[in-house]
């Protein structure tokens, strides 16, 4: 059966013109999605058809939860989506599918979102060497509090220059040490111990040491969806830890706030995109756009979709945190101080 135009589809229940849906009498976001990857499969074979598995995606001003705890606001990312193995998809729901390969992008982690990180996500194993951390900014410089697990929980406290390794990775060069609140630092020069002997961190995911150094790795560190790419720079800004990777490209697909998506294939619920068109718009652009994907599908039912003439997906959705205020009956707090619950 030959494909309508967007601008003429019309059915019993809605019609679309100009790209725009109009229900009669319901309106439904999954109605819409269901179409648009309907006709997407039908005219996959009229034009030029993505065989590459990877979907290219691009970001401006999005806050990204991973957990409700963990959040990254992304400045601007270019790069790809990449099915974690070999002749499978991307599948929204399951972020053990794919990582996003980042070609550039400019990240801010929050010093409380980082402290969530250490805590929740890498020194979460019983014998791990660190517990209790906390990080907090002080200038161009971390500080970072504790307890010595593995000696017997004798409280710590160091204060680091913070630097990009050669391999694109986050360097911590302690200055200051402090255990059981006394300087230590002498101490241990004097007697030829550093960080490497006093923590060990072989069974830690995204950390080693090198003499006074700890060296975090972004890619390992933050939970699901595992990113991929190298740290060119690394700086402070006021509680902000900001991470540079690449040049800023210069081209955008839009203006705004939003998530784009295009080529391969991804799926989302029962429904699979071939040679993927959609955006995620937010519909409040003055402040970033709060996204949570483990629930994205709320979002999308608070927002609404509507279809290019080219079958293109456009998803305008609510901020995540808007959302679960409405549902606690709270206030909605801003999408940059939200990293603690």
């Amino acid at each position: 059966m030959a494909v309508r135009p967007a601008w003429a589809i019309r059915t019993g229940f809605f019609s679309i013109y100009q790209g725009r849906l109009c229900m009669f009498p319901m309106r439904s976001a999954l109605i819409v999605i269901a179409l648009a990857a309907a006709l997407l499969a039908q005219t996959s074979g009229q034009g030029e058809r993505a065989d590459a598995a990877e979907v290219r995606t691009q970001m401006r001003n999005v806050f990204y939860h991973y957990t409700e705890r963990i959040a990254v606001h992304i400045s601007w990312l270019e790069g790809a989506v990449v099915p974690t193995h070999e002749g499978s998809i991307v599948v929204f729901d399951d972020p053990k599918s794919f990582f996003i390969a980042i070609q550039s992008a400019k990240i801010e982690i929050g010093a409380s979102a980082l402290s969530q990180t250490m805590n929740d996500h890498v020194f979460t194993a019983k014998d791990a060497p660190l517990k209790k951390i906390e990080v907090r900014t002080e200038g161009q410089k971390l500080k970072v509090t504790g307890k010595l697990h593995s000696k017997g929980d004798v409280p710590f406290e160091t204060e680091s220059t913070i630097a990009t390794t050669a391999d694109g990775k986050i360097r911590m060069h302690a200055e200051k040490v402090k255990a059981a609140h006394l300087p230590v630092k002498g101490l241990m020069d004097l007697l030829g111990l550093d960080i490497a002997k006093l923590i060990d961190t072989r069974k830690v995911q995204g950390m080693r040491t090198e003499g006074d150094d700890l060296i975090l790795d972004p890619q390992e560190i933050l939970p699901l969806p595992r990113i991929q790419g190298k740290v060119t720079a690394v700086q402070i800004a006021g509680d902000q830890l900001v991470l540079t990777l690449g040049v800023k490209p210069e081209a955008t697909i839009r203006t705004g706030n939003f998530m784009a998506y295009r080529g391969g294939r991804l799926r989302f619920g029962k429904l699979t995109m071939d040679n993927s068109d959609m955006d995620l718009i937010d519909m409040a652009p003055t402040d970033p756009f709060d996204f949570y994907l483990d629930h994205y599908r709320e979002q999308l039912s608070a927002g609404y979709p509507k279809i290019t003439p080219q079958f293109g997906l456009r998803v305008y959705r609510r901020n995540y945190n808007k959302l679960r205020a409405e549902s606690t009956g709270a206030k909605a707090p801003s999408s940059r101080t939200i990293t603690r619950p």
